[in-house]
Protein backbone atom coordinates (compact mmCIF):
# COMPACT_ATOMS: atom_id res chain seq x y z
CA UNK A 1 0.00 0.00 0.00
CA UNK A 2 2.85 2.40 0.86
CA UNK A 3 4.62 1.48 -2.35
CA UNK A 4 1.52 2.14 -4.46
CA UNK A 5 0.99 5.53 -2.82
CA UNK A 6 4.62 6.52 -3.36
CA UNK A 7 4.51 5.45 -7.01
CA UNK A 8 1.21 7.31 -7.56
CA UNK A 9 2.75 10.50 -6.15
CA UNK A 10 5.83 10.11 -8.35
CA UNK A 11 3.70 9.57 -11.48
CA UNK A 12 1.50 12.55 -10.63
CA UNK A 13 4.64 14.70 -10.26
CA UNK A 14 5.72 13.70 -13.76
CA UNK A 15 8.43 11.18 -12.94
CA UNK A 16 9.84 9.13 -15.77
CA UNK A 17 9.20 5.39 -16.02
CA UNK A 18 12.81 4.68 -15.03
CA UNK A 19 12.52 6.79 -11.86
CA UNK A 20 9.23 5.11 -10.92
CA UNK A 21 10.89 1.73 -11.48
CA UNK A 22 13.83 2.76 -9.27
CA UNK A 23 11.47 3.90 -6.51
CA UNK A 24 9.56 0.63 -6.74
CA UNK A 25 12.78 -1.40 -6.55
CA UNK A 26 14.08 0.63 -3.61
CA UNK A 27 10.88 0.10 -1.64
CA UNK A 28 10.99 -3.60 -2.50
CA UNK A 29 14.57 -3.89 -1.20
CA UNK A 30 13.62 -2.09 2.01
CA UNK A 31 10.75 -4.52 2.57
CA UNK A 32 13.05 -7.50 1.94
CA UNK A 33 15.54 -6.22 4.52
CA UNK A 34 12.75 -5.77 7.07
CA UNK A 35 11.33 -9.23 6.31
CA UNK A 36 14.73 -10.92 6.66
CA UNK A 37 15.33 -9.13 9.96
CA UNK A 38 11.91 -10.22 11.22
CA UNK A 39 12.55 -13.85 10.23
CA UNK A 40 15.91 -13.81 11.99
CA UNK A 41 14.33 -12.43 15.16
CA UNK A 42 11.42 -14.91 15.14
CA UNK A 43 13.67 -17.93 14.58
CA UNK A 44 16.00 -16.79 17.33
CA UNK A 45 19.06 -16.62 15.09
CA UNK A 46 19.54 -12.94 15.77
CA UNK A 47 18.62 -10.84 18.74
CA UNK A 48 16.47 -7.76 18.33
CA UNK A 49 19.49 -5.57 18.96
CA UNK A 50 21.47 -7.17 16.14
CA UNK A 51 18.55 -6.87 13.74
CA UNK A 52 18.02 -3.23 14.64
CA UNK A 53 21.70 -2.54 14.15
CA UNK A 54 21.78 -4.20 10.74
CA UNK A 55 18.60 -2.48 9.52
CA UNK A 56 19.82 0.85 10.89
CA UNK A 57 23.13 0.51 9.07
CA UNK A 58 21.34 -0.51 5.88
CA UNK A 59 19.04 2.51 6.15
CA UNK A 60 21.97 4.83 6.76
CA UNK A 61 23.86 3.43 3.79
CA UNK A 62 20.87 3.78 1.48
CA UNK A 63 20.07 7.30 2.67
CA UNK A 64 23.66 8.48 2.20
CA UNK A 65 23.80 6.93 -1.25
CA UNK A 66 20.55 8.63 -2.29
CA UNK A 67 21.16 11.96 -0.54
CA UNK A 68 21.68 14.04 -3.69
CA UNK A 69 18.90 12.30 -5.60
CA UNK A 70 16.42 12.74 -2.76
CA UNK A 71 17.45 16.38 -2.36
CA UNK A 72 16.75 16.97 -6.06
CA UNK A 73 13.41 15.16 -5.85
CA UNK A 74 12.29 17.18 -2.82
CA UNK A 75 13.37 20.39 -4.54
CA UNK A 76 11.44 19.32 -7.66
CA UNK A 77 8.31 18.72 -5.63
CA UNK A 78 8.74 22.14 -4.01
CA UNK A 79 9.16 23.79 -7.41
CA UNK A 80 5.89 22.16 -8.50
CA UNK A 81 3.97 23.02 -5.34
CA UNK A 82 5.26 26.60 -5.01
CA UNK A 83 4.56 27.20 -8.71
CA UNK A 84 7.76 29.21 -8.97
CA UNK A 85 8.52 27.63 -12.34
CA UNK A 86 6.25 26.63 -15.19
CA UNK A 87 6.85 25.61 -18.74
CA UNK A 88 7.78 28.48 -21.04
CA UNK A 89 8.82 30.78 -18.17
CA UNK A 90 11.85 32.90 -19.02
CA UNK A 91 14.39 32.63 -16.21
CA UNK A 92 17.96 33.56 -15.46
CA UNK A 93 20.20 31.54 -13.17
CA UNK A 94 23.95 31.82 -12.68
CA UNK A 95 24.53 33.55 -16.00
CA UNK A 96 22.21 31.23 -17.93
CA UNK A 97 19.11 32.90 -19.38
CA UNK A 98 16.47 31.00 -21.27
CA UNK A 99 13.05 29.41 -21.45
CA UNK A 100 12.01 26.53 -19.20
CA UNK A 101 11.45 23.48 -21.39
CA UNK A 102 10.87 20.86 -18.72
CA UNK A 103 10.64 20.73 -14.93
CA UNK A 104 11.32 17.19 -13.79
CA UNK A 105 11.70 15.65 -10.37
CA UNK A 106 15.49 15.73 -10.49
CA UNK A 107 16.38 18.49 -12.93
CA UNK A 108 15.08 21.43 -14.92
CA UNK A 109 15.84 21.90 -18.62
CA UNK A 110 16.29 25.42 -19.95
CA UNK A 111 16.65 26.33 -23.64
CA UNK A 112 19.12 29.20 -23.84
CA UNK A 113 18.86 32.06 -26.30
CA UNK A 114 21.54 30.34 -28.40
CA UNK A 115 19.33 27.24 -28.67
CA UNK A 116 21.34 25.05 -26.28
CA UNK A 117 19.75 23.06 -23.48
CA UNK A 118 21.03 23.75 -19.96
CA UNK A 119 20.31 21.06 -17.40
CA UNK A 120 20.23 22.31 -13.81
CA UNK A 121 19.63 20.09 -10.78
CA UNK A 122 16.54 21.15 -8.84
CA UNK A 123 18.36 21.40 -5.51
CA UNK A 124 20.97 23.66 -7.13
CA UNK A 125 18.22 25.78 -8.65
CA UNK A 126 16.38 26.08 -5.33
CA UNK A 127 19.50 26.97 -3.34
CA UNK A 128 20.64 29.84 -5.52
CA UNK A 129 18.75 32.95 -6.47
CA UNK A 130 17.15 32.80 -9.90
CA UNK A 131 15.10 35.42 -11.68
CA UNK A 132 11.78 34.46 -13.23
CA UNK A 133 10.93 37.18 -15.75
CA UNK A 134 7.55 35.63 -16.66
CA UNK A 135 6.00 34.98 -13.27
CA UNK A 136 5.67 38.34 -11.52
CA UNK A 137 1.91 38.60 -12.00
CA UNK A 138 1.37 34.93 -11.11
CA UNK A 139 3.52 34.95 -7.97
CA UNK A 140 3.06 38.47 -6.60
CA UNK A 141 -0.17 39.61 -8.19
CA UNK A 142 -0.95 42.65 -10.31
CA UNK A 143 0.91 45.79 -9.20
Amino acid sequence: MFRRGLIAIAKKAGASRQLVRNIRDGVRIAWIVVAVAAVLIVTGIASEFQALTVTGLAGLTISLALQTTLSNIIAGVLLFSDKTLRLNDVISYSGIKGTVVRVGLRSTLIRTQEGNIAIIGNSTLMSGPFINYSAEERLVGKP
